[in-house]
């Protein structure tokens, strides 16, 4: 993909997403799956969220899609009832499909401090849906960076500024990390069709139009599907950090039940069944229904 861009997209929304508790005792700020936006085609949530032990996710369950945990500051324990058990630091991406099921925990992987991170629920079509759990872990080291002229991107998945991630993604995405020095002008390729967001991480830029009201912290800017690729400006005199995130839009149905995502109410029925009977995909659900 060339970072040749002739029609820059435009944001058609803009919110500040607003915190809330979630598991028990976390904070997030939820830009997508709340009411503003409740499903962005592939994209099905996306949390900032902030920890600090004893909080926590506990055991709950997923099935039909994929998490994507990026960790900004602290580190993250994971472990699941097939028995993979990690940390993520800060820096660091876990791409978890869960497929036909998975229950797991997230919770601070050390006593002190507080863990902040993001995490993105991506949608699976419906010939994914019913894959084998799995897992893509990547260090910050691993992690392609570029640096050019007061522009430096992390490539978690997709391309820019010619390097390109390893991540496999089922769904074609791509998640970019971008900090840009005050002063700094960058153009970045999306692929015709897909669906893009924004989020900002700290800073404030000008996106789609040069002469547009700067977007700050917090806020989610949805861009149109018109044009080859975001432009954006740094005229501030602090950093700008955020995440350029793009997906093909499945265009299948949705029926969402809390932590399930599938195509019918059928599917949906069948996987509580198998939640509650600890079957396909659920096996080891029995010890967390036995706690619960």
């Amino acid at each position: 993909m060339s970072d040749f861009v002739t029609e820059p997209r435009q944001v058609i929304r803009k919110f500040l997403a607003r915190q809330q508790h979630e598991g028990a005792g976390a904070i997030v700020r939820r830009s997508i799956g709340r009411s503003e936006l409740k499903y962005f085609d592939p994209f099905l949530l996306l949390d900032e969220f902030s920890v600090s032990a004893p909080a926590g996710f506990p055991d709950h369950p997923h099935r039909g899609f994929e998490t994507v945990t990026y960790m900004l500051h602290g580190a993250m324990m994971h472990e699941d009832f097939e028995g993979h058990k990690g940390i993520i630091e800060a820096g660091d991406i876990q791409w978890m499909t869960a497929g036909r099921g998975i229950v797991h925990s997230e919770k601070p992987a050390y006593p002190h401090g507080t863990h902040k991170g993001l995490q993105l629920w991506i949608n699976l079509s419906s010939k994914y849906k019913m894959t084998e759990p799995d897992y893509q872990e990547v260090s910050s080291n691993e992690i392609a960076e570029v640096t050019n002229e007061g522009i430096k991107v992390k490539i978690i998945a997709g391309e820019s500024m010619g390097m390109r991630s390893h991540i496999h993604t089922r769904t074609p995405s791509m998640y970019l990390d971008f900090t840009l020095k005050p002063g700094s002008h960058h153009k970045q390729p999306i692929p015709t069709n897909w669906n893009a967001f924004v989020y900002i991480l700290e800073g404030e830029g000008i996106f789609g139009m040069s002469r547009s009201s700067p977007s700050t912290a917090h806020h989610l800017l949805v861009l149109d599907r018109d044009g080859d690729g975001l432009e954006v400006w740094n005229r501030s005199s602090r950093v700008l950090r955020f995440i350029l995130v793009g997906g093909e839009p499945l265009e299948e149905p949705v029926v969402q039940y809390g932590p399930f995502v599938m195509n019918n109410q059928e599917e949906i029925d069948q996987t509580i069944e198998d939640f509650e009977k600890c079957v396909n995909g659920f096996e080891n659900a029995r010890f967390w229904n036995s706690d619960t």
